[in-house]
């Protein structure tokens, strides 16, 4: 089966395991997804994650997060940039997710980075998902 969108897939598997109260999640590795990934661990939405190579691309292992009471810390996940519809933005226009709560994960000439992080360092680039 060959997905068109692997970023959207990445994102519902992560969202269905989160409400299913699974510790963790299998995806297709990918060097979008493992940077993807990476920020969610930075961001503190997720415990960790580990590459297990497989002999053809790998797969990305990653361990969900939960608070005391086994409520999801990712409440929410949402693909901004569709293949059908691409979205960009400048730095000075780059979304704030929630007022602030949520992050905007971006893909720019500098790598794929957080919706601050690009402010900082004054670059736009493709919306690629929110996550609050």
């Amino acid at each position: 089966m060959h997905i068109t969108d692997t970023i959207a897939d990445l994102l519902t598997r992560i969202r269905n395991a989160s409400t299913a109260r699974h510790d963790s999640v299998d995806v297709p590795a990918s060097n979008m997804k493992k940077a993807i990934v990476q920020i969610l661990l930075d961001e503190g939405y997720i415990k960790s994650y580990t590459v297990v190579e497989d002999g053809k691309q790998g797969v990305i292992r990653i361990v969900l997060k939960y608070t005391a009471g086994k409520t999801p810390v990712i409440t929410g996940l949402r693909r901004v940039s569709k293949p059908g519809l691409r979205i960009y933005t400048s730095c000075e226009e780059a979304p704030r997710v929630m007022k602030g709560l949520g992050i905007a994960i971006l893909s720019t000439s500098k790598g794929v980075m957080t919706d601050k992080e690009a402010r900082k360092q004054n670059v736009g680039g493709e919306v690629l998902a929110f996550v609050w």
